[in-house]
């Protein structure tokens, strides 16, 4: 099969590559039918590269129509349609009956000292192919794939993969009051649809970012932008929105690679070009992030409010305003998104045939697999307008 593969730091090729198969009995196989490049991808397409190896297959945004399955897989058949959660999770253990899936004991990466599998990830979530791809293995498909009921198009469910119920989790944990405001930093698609989920709720969204296509795409959906190009600090631009008070809440959809860390970006690009024997503990250890999205978020939220942290970070050494933090009150919550907790909260919205959140038109360029590297270059570098990439294989 055709696969799109990590050949090195800002460099990936679609390569030919085995077929998967069954390996457990609780193993599916699903033919791709539409995956996404995730704003977690360019991650490891820069940032954890030296945890990546040569070869590996990316993508975790993924559904499909189910080819096959194990003989410990009963809730879906071949010819199901289904979507693929990004995190592998059993259903069955102490973290799962919790609803903390992203945590999953039977999948952990113990060795790593990490949570539950991830598809398409790193040595540090298990190393499990990705769906970027025309074909994908799914372990624990006893309870993982989400059955698809309807006849839409596959982008009204594609993002029940990871970014539309990690944006429904990040205005979760916000925990804004009933009329409250929310700002969230970021507008890339998990930024987008939290605002909108926000909005939809009946909340003031206040919606932050510096791409011209990205403020105009929330502004469409009554979002109240702040264009953070035209301001000297955006904390302080909160506070003035909010009465000198700032946000109930507010939501972190940027992650490890912030604009506006222009020291800890050189130090983070310098540990990327390490040997990966020197890189390796330097990064699961001792390394940072650009943490500019993070500390705006801790002095712009109001005293007491929350701040909900959906984007990505990976540093072990990260400094934070810890004073600040605590005379401030501020609650954090965080974590990657407990995916399957969220599905029958979000699937009314998502087969609404209204489209409530917008997801039809979500994906900005809609590429073969073929061209995937060149869509990786694009929406790394926010060229062409470029907001969602939903690859064809």
């Amino acid at each position: 099969m055709r696969a799109l593969t990590w050949q090195g730091t800002e460099k990936v090729s679609v390569e030919t590559v085995p077929d998967p198969s069954i390996q457990a009995p609780t193993d599916a196989i699903i033919k791709v039918t539409s995956t996404a490049i995730c704003g977690s991808d360019l991650h490891l397409y820069k940032v954890l590269g030296p945890f990546l190896h040569p070869g590996d297959v990316l993508g975790h945004e993924t559904m499909g129509v189910v080819q096959e399955v194990g003989s410990d897989v009963h809730h879906i058949a071949p010819g199901d349609r289904v979507v693929i959660p990004f995190n592998i999770s059993c259903g069955h253990c102490w973290m799962c009956e919790r609803g903390l899936m992203a945590q999953c004991e039977t999948t952990q990466v113990k060795s790593q000292g990490k949570g539950a599998s991830l598809f398409g990830f790193t040595d540090l979530y298990g190393a499990v192919p990705g769906g970027q791809a025309q074909y994908l293995r799914v372990p624990q498909a006893q309870f993982g794939p989400i059955k698809i009921e309807g006849d839409g198009p596959d982008e009204r469910y594609l993002y029940l993969s990871d970014i539309l119920p990690t944006a429904w989790q990040g205005v979760e944990y916000a925990e804004v009051p009933d009329g409250g405001t929310i700002a969230v930093l970021g507008l890339g698609p998990v930024g987008q649809l939290a605002t909108r989920i926000a909005h939809q709720r009946g909340l003031r969204v206040i919606g932050v970012d510096l791409v011209p296509e990205r403020l105009d795409a929330a502004a469409r959906f009554g979002i109240e932008v702040l264009d953070m190009s035209q301001s000297d600090d955006v904390a302080a631009e909160l506070l003035d929105r909010t009465d000198g008070r700032g946000p109930d809440s507010v939501l972190d959809a940027v992650g490890m690679e912030a604009h506006g860390s222009p020291l800890l970006e050189t130090a983070i690009t310098a540990a990327g070009h390490l040997p990966d024997i020197i890189a390796k503990p330097f990064t699961d250890k001792a390394g940072v992030d650009r943490t500019a999205a993070l500390i705006t978020a801790m002095k712009g939220v109001r005293r007491g409010g929350t701040v909900s942290v959906s984007g990505v970070y990976g540093g072990e050494a990260d400094p934070l305003p810890m004073m600040e933090m605590f005379d401030r009150g501020i609650s954090i919550r965080m974590g990657q998104c407990h995916v399957k907790r969220w599905i029958d909260d979000l699937m009314p919205f998502v087969e609404d045939p209204a489209d409530p959140f917008g997801l039809t038109e979500l994906a900005t360029h809609r590429p073969s697999l073929e061209d995937a590297p060149a869509a990786y270059e694009m929406f790394q570098k926010k060229q062409d307008g470029c907001v969602k990439v939903v690859l064809k294989p």
